[in-house]
């Protein structure tokens, strides 16, 4: 996955609370065997509605979302960060998440940041105030800022999870970063089987 230090980018008020995977990415997105392009199931359900924020072009082109609390509850379908990420999200902040939700995100590279409900909401009224407002996500430094206005606010993430987002490990990532002791095992372990034992060269040995 893409290491993340810094999102810089704009934001789309969702306002609503107790959001679950299943309203994130409906079930019938769930048929399809690529990883890409679930962004346009995001949400699918409340797009039909031509007032639903994500159709409004003010909030075009947004990397943040701003959600209420119990974001991302329900199954644990791991589409539903991949439909954020296709559709643009890079970081989504809310008061609260789903446990299982927070931990698929911290494996894909999705930016989860929890603040206290009332800087939540203040941020959702900067945004509806003027869709423009930038907002600064910086994982290096742990804290959310909106320049513009002097606003920041530090969050937390454990210790693992700021190291996987900074440095692009996904749970493959993280393996190779042992590859060395893994072929250095390989080469001098001598694997039991039916006809005796093979050696690190895949010869048999008594």
């Amino acid at each position: 996955m893409k290491a993340v230090s810094l999102i810089e980018g704009r934001a789309v008020p969702l306002g609503r609370s107790d959001v679950d995977t299943d309203q994130i990415i409906p079930s019938g997105w769930l048929k399809r065997v690529e990883r890409t392009g679930f962004g346009r199931g995001l949400f699918s359900e409340w797009r039909d509605d031509p007032g639903f924020v994500l159709n409004q072009s003010i909030y075009q082109g947004a990397s943040i979302l701003l959600a209420g609390p119990r974001f991302g509850t329900g199954s644990s379908r791991e589409h539903a960060v991949w439909a954020l990420m296709d559709y643009g999200f890079e970081a989504v902040i809310a008061p609260s998440f789903g446990d299982i939700f927070r931990n698929n995100s911290s494996k894909q590279g999705l930016v989860i940041v929890q603040l206290a409900a009332e800087d939540v909401e203040e941020l959702a009224q900067m945004v509806t105030h003027d869709p423009g407002t930038l907002l600064v996500v910086d994982v290096d430094n742990l804290a959310v800022e909106v320049p513009a206005r002097g606003w920041h606010r530090p969050f937390t993430l454990d210790p693992m999870t700021r190291q996987r987002l900074l440095n692009g490990w996904d749970d493959i990532g993280l393996t190779l970063r042992h590859a060395a002791d893994i072929d250095r095992y390989e080469a001098n372990t001598v694997a039991p089987t039916l006809a005796g034992r093979f050696d690190g060269d895949g010869h048999v040995v008594a």
